[in-house]
């Protein structure tokens, strides 16, 4: 080996040492990820068992706060890494969307007692298991965008998600229709109207991250 190329080898090995690596970022956006499907199953269970309602709700602001920690980790790698994976901007807006998700899930989950809320309606548990099919197809989104070879069926699963998202705007119309229709309590119109909307803004932050998603796969495929 001539003494140019040692010299360089040796240069190379040492600024490989100093230069911060790419950090844990996919592997970060899997493990939010995963909290915001164990978040949309605590809903599920929350509408199933209001009389457990502090139970669901703790849990849901325990898995929050775990999903905060992985939100700010990863805000972190993105500040310190030299080389990222994924452009800055794109892992601030992925990762800030995903936060957004589980903040959402916890809002409803506490509306429920600060409402008071006394019985849920089948429309409310069918908006319930349409967020949880969001998010399990967020779940899987994530994984899949570590490897561009990916791409197609990233865009589907956006596309599945774009979908739900319609489905839960169909079922919070028809809600809204005959609970001003059917309720008389008026109290009670305003309480499962703010509920019908908050668990439709869950797949609406479900599609913001579907988007950012198709961003970066169009952008990078």
């Amino acid at each position: 080996m001539s003494r140019y190329i040692h010299h360089r080898v040796t240069l190379d090995a040492m600024f490989g040492r100093l230069l911060p690596q790419e950090g844990r970022f996919f592997e970060l956006f899997n493990d939010h990820a995963e909290q915001i499907v164990l978040g949309a199953h605590q809903l599920v269970a929350l509408m199933d068992d209001l009389a457990g309602a502090e139970q669901h709700i703790s849990a849901i602001e325990t898995i929050e706060q775990t999903a905060d920690k992985i939100t700010h980790e990863t805000v972190a790698q993105a500040h310190k890494s030299f080389i990222t994976p994924l452009d800055r901007d794109e892992i601030h807006s992925l990762i800030n969307a995903m936060d957004d998700i589980l903040d959402t899930i916890q809002d409803v989950a506490e509306c429920t007692t600060l409402y008071h809320i006394q019985r849920i309606t089948p429309e409310a548990v069918q908006l319930t298991n349409v967020s949880l099919s969001c998010c399990n197809r967020v779940k899987i989104v994530v994984g899949l965008l570590s490897n561009m070879d990916n791409a197609s069926a990233i865009l589907q699963t956006c596309q599945e998600i774009d979908q739900l998202e319609t489905d839960a705007d169909r079922i919070m119309r028809g809600a809204m229709s005959r609970l001003f229709r059917d309720e008389r309590d008026a109290l009670q119109v305003m309480k499962l109207k703010a509920i019908y909307e908050q668990l439709e803004s869950i797949t609406d932050r479900c599609e913001d991250v579907a988007k950012i998603v198709e961003g970066i796969v169009l952008e990078n495929a």
